[in-house]
């Protein structure tokens, strides 16, 4: 990984949301969702705000400093599940004190949890893929 490289999400179909410092992703295209561990989510926060990542090894996470190793694997699977791309022509920017506040909170390893026993739900287009009589979230066979 090159630690300078700048991220951004890689594109429309992913959406994603913090909630009481829990950040949730979505992917539209597939359906999957995913949920991280309370660092996961600083560290997603960090990355799509265009922090790179040498900004981020060795700052305080919980009871330890987060490793150049964690960082990568972390990375590579946000990469792996086309959540995150690598960013061009854009500028990097410094991680904000609350959020470097809130990594050094975190007490747990950098996690990533990928879900899609409801992708079928997701990907049901209520407009037009419903059985009118049965009503939503019936498809239509």
């Amino acid at each position: 990984m090159g630690y300078s490289t700048i991220y951004a999400v890689s594109g429309n179909d992913i959406v994603y949301e913090t909630f009481d410092g829990d950040a949730v992703v979505l992917d539209l295209a597939s359906g999957r969702y995913f949920g991280f561990s309370d660092s996961g989510s600083c560290v997603w926060e960090a990355l799509i705000a265009q922090v790179p990542p040498a900004s981020l090894v060795g700052r305080t996470c919980g009871s330890g400093q987060l490793s150049a190793a964690d960082l990568d694997a972390f990375i590579a699977r946000l990469n792996e599940y086309g959540l995150l791309s690598p960013a061009t022509g854009m500028a990097s920017a410094a991680l904000s004190p609350e959020l470097a506040q809130r990594l050094a909170a975190a007490r747990e390893a950098l996690k990533i949890d990928m879900h899609d026993e409801l992708a079928d739900l997701v990907m049901v287009d209520p407009i037009h893929d419903v059985d009118e009589p049965a009503g939503w979230p019936a498809v239509k066979q």
